[in-house]
């Protein structure tokens, strides 16, 4: 994707996400730090081929990535603190992250964690297998001697996950258009800037293959249908995320024109519409406060691929402000099942 220059809106806008990030950093990092560590309630996803006696403690079993509720809401947290840490260490509690990271990622626990996964299945295909492979890129592009040591002991994991996607890809003959775990186009997008830095470009070349497969005579989508109850993804805004980050400019805005037609005035309606949250404690409902702040991340990555005067911006830049303003409180001080995941998709808009 051809890089566009800064729109003044969004310049405006940037500010004010760094100054918000500024703000929320140290109570981002602290929910964070209690819920990566915190091992109980746990939700396990296993295959077995027969009976097996399991360890007594989740630890145990995922002894990096055993908090969180579930695993791809470790990794994905994994993630915020490093992502904290590297670009506002200042604002954050540094040294505790750092400790942290290093109880967390090291070789030996990773190792554990790669044997779990391949044994007994799990990792939440294709969501936590992206996340793990943008938690190793946000290491590896990191120059910091901690970053460098980290991101050795993750190469297992990344390295599985690379073959993983590598074998179910190219199977893959149907895109899966939900908007939770098995978004098709979400778990394709987390993994293509990991796959970028590869000298390899096997990985990069099956995505990018796949996606045109899947999606790239997409037109008209019926986005009025979303959002379904259980939503954090949106469907249509992720899978144009991922064809901006892989066309050209000019052919992603003929491609975009074809996708969302009625963006300039206004529709779908519903895209634009923040969703409403009536349950935090319910695990399901409560995925629509994630639903929306991850439409304004969305807007504002897909606002920041067009032309500063297409009319299409400022439509979408609101949208970006509408979704998440009202989500930001709403990372720590609610209810766990909003707490030990929604603190990465905030982190993911403002930085």
């Amino acid at each position: 994707m051809s890089s566009q220059s800064a729109h003044p809106t969004e310049g405006i806008r940037m500010t004010d996400r760094h100054a918000l990030l500024l703000a929320r950093a140290d109570e981002f990092a602290r929910v964070t730090l209690t819920n990566v560590r915190r091992e109980y309630p746990r939700d396990f996803r296993m295959s077995l081929d027969g009976p097996i006696t399991l360890p007594t403690r989740p630890r145990d079993i995922n002894p990096a990535f055993y908090g969180c509720y579930d695993w791809h809401s470790a990794v994905e947290m994994h993630w915020l603190l490093v992502r904290l840490l590297r670009v506002i260490p200042d604002a954050v509690p540094a040294d505790e992250i750092r400790a942290v990271l290093d109880e967390h990622i090291a070789e030996d626990a990773i190792v554990i964690e790669t044997a779990t996964i391949s044994t007994y299945g799990g990792g939440s295909r294709p969501y936590g297998w992206g996340w793990a492979l943008t938690l190793t890129h946000e290491l590896s592009t990191w120059d910091d001697p901690d970053a460098r040591r980290w991101t050795a002991n993750l190469r297992p994991l990344a390295e599985m996950f690379t073959e993983r996607f590598l074998s179910w890809l190219p199977k893959a003959t149907y895109p899966i258009r939900q908007g939770a775990h098995f978004n098709g186009a979400f778990g394709l997008q987390r993994c293509l800037a990991y796959a970028r830095s590869l000298p390899d470009t096997a990985l990069l070349d099956v995505i990018t293959d796949t996606a045109m497969r899947w999606f790239g005579r997409d037109v008209d989508y019926p986005g009025d249908w979303e959002p379904d109850g259980a939503d954090f993804l949106s469907p249509a805004l992720c899978e144009a995320v991922l064809m901006a980050d892989l066309l050209p400019a000019d052919e992603f805005r003929a491609w975009f024109d074809r996708f969302l037609p009625g963006l300039a005035d206004g529709k779908p309606n519903a895209l634009l519409t923040p969703a409403v949250v009536s349950d935090d404690s319910d695990g399901q409902i409560a995925h629509l406060h994630g639903l929306n702040l991850s439409r304004a991340w969305c807007w504002r990555r897909l606002a920041d691929t067009l032309p500063a005067d297409d009319p299409r911006v400022p439509i979408m830049l609101a949208a970006a402000s509408a979704h998440a303003e009202p989500e930001i409180d709403r990372a720590s001080g609610t209810d766990y099942m909003v707490e030990h995941w929604l603190a990465c998709y905030a982190v993911l808009y403002l930085s």
